[in-house]
């Protein structure tokens, strides 16, 4: 009897359903470098609340070499969630007395990344 009721349900549910969809286009590939010293990790796709969920277990913290780069050159940060996530997998990599570099962002991806990174407590 209220549209505006309807209105906000349909919303949600195109919403979900847009969630899920896009939740997997995140990928990660890894190259190691020929000499075995150091990984880097290639993310390409939209990072957000969705798909950071899976990031954290597309790495390989225990069998990396010491040192560990990821690329996200080909992806996008959207939101606090992917900033938890990233911070998470330098935290795995950190207590393993590994370092990681994370390069290839872009301005807005760098700002939020700035802005958030080290701030979020409680992630994955």
């Amino acid at each position: 009897h209220n549209l505006a009721i309807g209105v906000v349900i349909g919303t949600l549910t195109a919403m979900v359903i847009f969630a899920k969809r896009v939740a997997h286009l995140a990928h990660v590939t890894a190259v190691a470098d020929p000499d075995g010293t150091s990984v880097v990790y290639s993310v390409t796709g939209e990072l957000f609340f969705a798909s950071s969920n899976d990031l954290v277990g597309q790495f390989d913290y225990a069998g990396d070499p010491d040192k560990v780069v990821i690329d996200l050159s080909a992806a996008h940060i959207w939101d606090a969630s992917s900033v938890a996530a990233l911070d998470a997998i330098e935290t795995k990599y950190t207590q393993r007395g590994k370092t990681v570099e994370i390069t290839g962002l872009n301005d807005p991806s760098a700002n939020l990344h700035g802005k958030l990174t080290g701030e979020l407590t409680g992630s994955h």
